[in-house]
C-alpha cells in the first residue's frame, strides 16, 4: 500500500511541475506574441474602428444562435476555454450521434485572428489560453461575439459578417433572412469549400447548414419543423 501511495505521490508530483511548466511557457509566449503584434486592447480598437465591425444588436439572433450552436455551445458559459466542450469534440469525433465540433472556443477563435495564427503550432497554443482568458476577463460576451463574427473568413475573400452579408446577398447583416443566417454559420469552418461562388459549393454549404439546423434543435434553439422550413427556404431572397 505505501509503495501504491509513493508511486501515486510522484506521478501526481510530475503531472503538477508538467503542467506548471506549460503554464510558465504559454504565459512567456502570450507575452512575446503581445510585444510582436500588439497588445489584445490595441488590436480590439483596430476592429472597432474598423468599416467591417458590425455591433452585436445590429446582428440577427438567428445568426447569433447558429453560429454559438455549431461552434461553441457553451459559449455564455464558459470562461474562455471550454475543458467539457474539448472532452465532447474529441467524442464527437468518434460518435456519429454527435455534431461534429472542434475544440476551440469562440473565445479562441477570436485570439487566433486577431494575431493572424492560423495554422496554430504549439507556441502559440500555450499562448492562446492567456488571450482567451485575457479577452473574457475586459470584454462581455456580446462584445467577444461581435468581434468574432467582424474578423472570421466568410470565403471568396469576404472579411466580417458584414461583408459576407453585402457580397453574397446585398443586405446589410441586419436584414439576413433566417437561411441566410444559418448558411453564413456554417461557411468559416472551410470558407474554401462553402463560399458561395458555384453550384458545387452551394450544395456543400446547403449540407453545412443542415449540420448548423441539427446543432440549433440539439441546444433547442429550434424545433425540427422550424429547423425543416428555414431549409427549405431560398437562401437568395
Amino acid at each position: 500500500m505505501k509503495k501504491i501511495l509513493h508511486i501515486f505521490l510522484v506521478v501526481v508530483a510530475v503531472l503538477s511541475i508538467g503542467i506548471a511548466s506549460l503554464a510558465f511557457y504559454g504565459y512567456i509566449q502570450f507575452q512575446r506574441f503581445s510585444a510582436q503584434t500588439g497588445s489584445l486592447t490595441t488590436l480590439v480598437e483596430q476592429v472597432e474602428s474598423s468599416d467591417a465591425y458590425v455591433d452585436y444588436h445590429d446582428l440577427p439572433n438567428t445568426l447569433v444562435r447558429a453560429t454559438v450552436s455549431i461552434e461553441d455551445h457553451r459559449f455564455f458559459e464558459h470562461d474562455g476555454v471550454d475543458t467539457i466542450g474539448l472532452i465532447r469534440a474529441l467524442l464527437s469525433q468518434i460518435n456519429e450521434n454527435l455534431v461534429k465540433s472542434g475544440g476551440s472556443t469562440i473565445t479562441q477563435q477570436l485570439a487566433k485572428n486577431l494575431y493572424g495564427q492560423y495554422d496554430s503550432n504549439l507556441s502559440w497554443k500555450m499562448a492562446e489560453f492567456f488571450f482567451a482568458r485575457e479577452l473574457e476577463s475586459h470584454y462581455s460576451k456580446s462584445e467577444i461575439f461581435a468581434l468574432y463574427v467582424s474578423v472570421i473568413n466568410y470565403g471568396n475573400g469576404y472579411t466580417g459578417i458584414k461583408q459576407a452579408s453585402e457580397g453574397y446577398f446585398g443586405k446589410e447583416p441586419a436584414d439576413l433572412s433566417d437561411a441566410q443566417c444559418t448558411i453564413l454559420a456554417g461557411i468559416p469552418q472551410v470558407p474554401s469549400k462553402y463560399a458561395l461562388i458555384s453550384t458545387e459549393n452551394v450544395e456543400a454549404a446547403k449540407k453545412r447548414q443542415k449540420l448548423v439546423l441539427a446543432a440549433m434543435v440539439e441546444y433547442k434553439y429550434l424545433n425540427q419543423t422550424q429547423a425543416d422550413e428555414i431549409y427549405a427556404e431560398s437562401i437568395w431572397q
